[in-house]
């Protein structure tokens, strides 16, 4: 099932977002988009392939546009704002009632990591190449997975893998480069694998 919606921030911007569900889910997944100064948005083809994997394994997806993206409100702020935006969503999966879980790819997952790192209870994370250059120096415990491409051509691999090891974050090296170009399904179940062990 596919329903779109539209989120409201903390201050004042309205979101475009999208609900990807399955008939009976077992949980639900806040899904961030890459970087929107470089194209990225929800309808990013890997965006959409792991939603869908996401969903044949049970997951409902909610993905939505950043600010300044597609028909979302306001303008692009280098993941300051941002961080009003991930709550957002957050907070409309949370009426669902069902174990949350956090990812996103590159940008968006960045931006995941930086709201869990505000979180004293965190929901499980497995996200997709983030850049190692705009994470939080701090993160909670919890279970956590970075899913990276071993051709990956944009994040610089042992700044990601000290990263991981300082926090104790599976790092799992895959064949392909950041785009995944006809891997998503591959990697959809990674990142859902990643999820699992919590459910």
């Amino acid at each position: 099932m596919i329903e779109r919606l539209s989120l409201v921030t903390s201050d004042g911007e309205t979101l475009e977002a999208r609900w990807d569900r399955p008939e009976d889910p077992t949980g639900v997944a806040v899904f961030c988009h890459p970087h929107p100064m470089q194209g990225g948005s929800m309808m990013a083809p890997l965006m959409v392939a792991v939603t869908t994997s996401l969903v044949e394994r049970g997951f409902a997806v909610l993905r939505f546009n950043f600010r300044g993206t597609g028909a979302s409100t306001g303008v692009h702020d280098e993941g300051v704002a941002e961080i009003h935006d991930v709550e957002a969503a957050v907070d409309a999966a949370g009426e669902i009632g069902l174990p949350l879980f956090m990812g996103g790819w590159s940008f968006g997952a960045g931006m995941a990591l930086q709201w869990l790192a505000s979180q004293d209870e965190p929901p499980p994370y497995s996200g997709i190449a983030p850049s190692p250059d705009a994470l939080p120096p701090d993160l909670p415990p919890g279970p956590k997975r970075i899913v990276l491409g071993t051709r990956d051509q944009v994040v610089d691999r042992e700044k990601i893998r000290a990263f991981c090891e300082r926090h104790s974050i599976d790092l799992l090296l895959t064949p392909g480069d950041h785009f995944f170009h006809g891997r998503g399904k591959k990697i959809g179940n990674l990142v859902a694998q990643g999820f699992e062990p919590a459910t």
